[in-house]
């Protein structure tokens, strides 16, 4: 007999997430989906920026804010926060300065290298 596989993300938090919405509406544009590419881009950044100001040689530099920037991925267009910082100097790699396009965002294949940089 077969056993049933774990599931990659626990029963109970897929649960909460699709609370109380369809389970269509999750998959469209502006849905669920779209929702948690967004938070996981705006993690990513938050931990670049932490990266940044933590290597900072000059104790005066500091967050200052967050710049709005709409992103084209292979999924459809999300708005993200980009945090700031006082000198200027934070140049992100995830989504660099002055890009728009985001393609390969939902195929990213290495996502474990990813998330050892989020948590």
């Amino acid at each position: 007999m077969s056993r049933r596989k774990e599931p990659s993300i626990p029963n109970d938090i897929l649960d909460q997430l699709l609370a109380g919405t369809d389970a269509a509406a999750a998959l469209s544009q502006g849905g669920l989906l779209d929702s948690l590419k967004k938070a996981f881009a705006e993690r990513a950044l938050h931990a670049e920026m932490d990266h940044h100001l933590g290597q900072e040689e000059q104790g005066n530099n500091s967050r200052n804010g967050y710049g709005r920037k709409t992103v084209t991925t292979d999924g459809g267009r999300i708005e993200i926060e980009v945090p700031r910082d006082r000198a200027g100097s934070f140049d992100p790699q995830l989504i660099a300065k002055y890009q728009r396009r985001f393609p390969g965002f939902d195929d990213i294949e290495d996502w474990q290298a990813i998330r050892g940089i989020v948590c």
